[in-house]
């Protein structure tokens, strides 16, 4: 099919993969109305259009962390990635890497810290959930300073997992589920080849290697929920700021009051995000949460977004709205499973021509002139 913006990879995904990882991707919480609030909601956004503003030295670079990056874009922590193409983070990383932004590996990826981080020339972050198991967390932890991280994720809205019902009709989960996703394998040869056959071993890399034997797809959704930690606070994440030397960010904002308990922790930045909708239904798109939080510490704290960034019109929007940088989750993992590491690379380059078409529209000549005066 033609690809002509970063929703039509979307479509692509969908004809590729067996609907339960299809669905696993592009799925929310309960009646998943968050989930389509976070794109709507950015939809809405109508930005101030401005004429013959000389825009011939217009740059989209931005420096967060230290870290220059060719884009005010980061990929985000998804789990499972290694199930959408042969050897996933691996593929995904290498793109950011090739774009000049950075790549986030998740806790339940498939492939291991060990994996990813060599196969880059640039540092990737890392992203880690506060669980039960500190054992893990420590090792976690020290094998990812090991690799050469400095960047570090805590996701904390997921203390427990929020309820997808996609899941158990797709057959990710629910009765018969291994049955259903073999036979779902066998009707998409492309992906049973790629994935199926070749992407082995089909592991959760980084528990794997902590219990020291194969943690699959089947223990996963078993894993996370004996895992998460209802009882966690900031105190449970104390420990480790004062042990991780690099940048700290913390991931799951919503509030404001929650933002400034941020700041007083000292993390260096938050990611203003509801989970892609994945977590409590019927909260507010993160684009709605974002304008009060950056009043509250805009200028105490980096402010990332993710949740509902579809293309690169919509990271012009987060940014004008107060975030320094965006991630994107759903968009990344749809072009991986179109097309591998060339797709994830090609997204990136179609998300960047569509910032600057909106820039020069809007008279922003840097991610700097970028602010609520472009949003009417």
């Amino acid at each position: 099919m033609i690809i002509s913006s970063p929703d039509d990879y979307r479509e692509a995904a969908r004809r590729k993969l067996p609907p339960f990882l299809f669905h696993y991707i592009d799925g929310g919480a309960y009646a998943e109305q968050t989930l389509k609030r976070n794109v709507e909601d950015f939809r809405a956004v109508a930005l101030r259009q401005r004429v013959l503003q000389d825009m011939s030295a217009l740059s989209v670079e931005t420096k967060l962390f230290d870290e220059t990056l060719r884009l005010p874009v980061i990929l985000a922590p998804v789990g499972l990635t290694g199930m959408y193409a042969r050897r996933g983070e691996v593929q995904a990383a290498k793109a950011a890497a090739s774009r000049g932004v950075p790549f986030t590996l998740s806790t339940v990826s498939v492939c291991p810290i060990e994996e990813v981080a060599p196969a880059i020339d640039r540092p990737m972050w890392f992203q880690l959930y506060v669980l039960r198991d500190r054992g893990f967390m420590k090792s976690a932890l020290e094998r990812a300073k090991a690799t050469g991280v400095k960047t570090l994720v805590f996701t904390v809205d997921m203390p427990v997992p929020g309820a997808r019902y996609r899941d158990a009709h797709s057959g990710m989960s629910g009765p018969n589920a291994s049955f259903r996703r073999l036979l779902q394998a066998a009707t998409h040869p492309a992906w049973a080849w790629d994935v199926g056959l070749n992407g082995r071993p089909h592991d959760l890399g980084n528990v794997s290697r902590y219990l020291g034997k194969a943690t699959g797809l089947a223990d996963y959704i078993g894993w996370l929920g004996a895992n998460f930690d209802p009882s966690i606070s900031w105190r449970d994440l104390q420990w480790i700021r004062d042990s991780w030397d690099g940048p700290m960010i913390i991931k799951g904002v919503l509030d404001p009051k929650d933002a400034r308990d941020a700041v007083a922790f000292g993390a260096d930045g938050i990611v203003v995000s509801n989970h892609g909708g994945r977590q409590l239904d019927g909260v507010l798109s993160s684009v709605r949460a974002l304008p009060p939080i950056a009043e509250a510490v805009r200028g105490d704290i980096r402010i990332l977004l993710d949740s509902g960034v579809r293309n690169g019109l919509d990271i012009v929007r987060a940014i004008a709205l107060g975030a320094d940088a965006v991630m994107i989750g759903r968009p990344f993992v749809y072009a991986l499973a179109a097309g591998g590491q060339a797709a994830v690379a090609n997204l990136l380059d179609l998300m960047e021509k569509e910032m600057r078409v909106a820039m020069t529209l809007t008279g922003a000549k840097s991610i700097a002139d970028l602010g609520p005066h472009i949003a009417v």
